[in-house]
């Protein structure tokens, strides 16, 4: 395979890991490198996959380095190849044991095990500019110093909501250190207290009324339509096309948008919409789609030109499934979003956040009609102006409506990309 053809910026680090094995190892081996060896970024470039690199950095935020480490190679002069940046070998030996338990015997994936190690080492390392070592194991071990220590890890997490953009990424260092900390008095015998075992529902309880359903408030962080225009000019195709389409203008989650399959679309009648039966989380089982069918049409079309097409929107022949993973999803979209320069609150933008534009803009279709029939409602002796809607104009004028308003706002996003004259409702 030519390197020159390789689309790196497309594959998930699974897929990358697949590609090393089948494609990088033989083409060291044959051009005389000892696999057993750790190869340099200077062998990569006499083979010519030297783009593998850049690929890391800028898609997934790994070195070569760490990236060679989940693929069985460590780093010289290290024992596992991590630089944890602390110099307290109790804890570091812990933070190990604890992530090999996560990567063999809880079966995360490595994308998953690296997020962890990183917000770990970001804990472990403010911890030690805090307090002066980063010893955080052995003083776990006295129970009688837990209120000490309650208040040093507090203060750790303190630094960290000033540090940290957005509530989640809050809670997920939060999970994962009291994760640990669990490990070593459950498992290892090691400690024995926790001494985050209550912060989340008392001390950083904020942080999880931040993150409640989009539904329950409107102050999440959010995609606006501008910033999806950006995004939409990053792309390259069709593909990434319809990966933001399907995120930001269908509101699909990040797992639905990977295992899109063409058997799930009914696009025969005056309702096109994706049908995915009883089994939908929190949803209903079919969204309707007024939005993206040019795109979606030419991706089915342009696909099914090839013999070997299993079927699903966003193929992979590396995965089992034959489709990409959710985690592809979100790394493709936070591509984008990192090539056109997009942040909300300081951070590159997750397909959650596209979704999240989607409801409201959904939202804000249902209360625009609402108020348009406000006086209605008022003549009525009605204060709900939505119930008047339906009583007023009926469930099939009502959606029809809705699905206008929907348009006009969607056509903010969208409509400067295509001549495409369709939107998306959840109706």
């Amino acid at each position: 395979m030519s390197s020159d053809r390789i689309r790196w910026s497309h594959k998930s680090l699974e897929e990358l890991r697949t590609f090393w094995n089948v494609e990088i190892g033989p083409a060291l081996r044959r051009n005389g490198h000892d696999l057993d060896e750790r190869p340099s970024y200077q062998d990569l470039l006499d083979v010519g996959y030297g783009g593998v690199q850049d690929a890391l950095r800028r898609h997934h935020d790994l070195t070569l380095g760490e990236f060679l480490e989940s693929v069985g190679y460590v780093e010289p002069d290290s024992e596992d190849g991590y630089a944890w940046g602390i110099d307290d070998e109790t804890s570091i030996e812990e933070l190990e044991n604890f992530l090999h338990t996560a990567r063999r015997r809880r079966g995360l994936s490595e994308n998953t095990v690296v997020s962890k190690r990183t917000r770990l080492a970001r804990y472990a390392r403010l911890y030690r500019d805090l307090h002066g070592s980063a010893n955080f194991v052995e003083r776990a071990r006295d129970r009688d110093t837990a209120p000490t220590e309650n208040q040093r890890a507090m203060a750790v997490f303190d630094e960290l909501d000033v540090e940290l953009g957005s509530p989640q990424s809050k809670l997920h260092h939060l999970a994962d250190v009291n994760d640990f900390y669990k490990y070593l008095s459950a498992v290892r015998s090691v400690a024995t207290y926790n001494p985050v075992a209550d912060f989340r529902e008392s001390v950083y309880s904020k942080w999880t009324r931040e993150t409640t359903d989009d539904r329950d408030s409107r102050d999440l962080p959010a995609l606006e339509a501008a910033d999806i225009q950006r995004v939409l000019d990053a792309g390259d195709g069709l593909e990434d096309r319809l990966l933001v389409l399907a995120t930001c203008a269908w509101g699909l989650r990040r797992g639905e948008v990977a295992a899109l399959h063409h058997s799930q679309f009914v696009l025969s009648d005056d309702d096109p919409r994706i049908d995915f039966g009883e089994e939908r989380k929190n949803g209903p089982g079919a969204v309707t789609l007024l939005y993206g069918l040019e795109t979606l049409e030419r991706r089915i079309g342009t696909l099914a030109d090839s013999e070997q097409w299993n079927g699903y929107l966003f193929p992979s022949r590396a995965a089992d499934s034959g489709h990409i993973n959710p985690d592809t999803v979100t790394n493709r979209f936070k591509r984008l979003a990192d090539n056109a320069g997009v942040r909300v609150c300081g951070e590159t933008p997750t397909p959650q956040l596209g979704r999240r534009f989607w409801y409201r803009t959904y939202l804000d279709a249902v209360q625009s009609l609402a108020s348009q029939v406000e006086t209605i409602a008022e003549e009525q002796g009605s204060s709900d102006a939505r119930v008047v809607v339906e009583n007023y104009l009926g469930e099939v004028e009502a959606r029809r409506r809705r699905r206008e308003l929907m348009r006009e706002r969607l056509a903010e996003a969208f409509d400067n990309q295509s001549t495409e004259l369709s939107v998306s409702s959840a109706d």
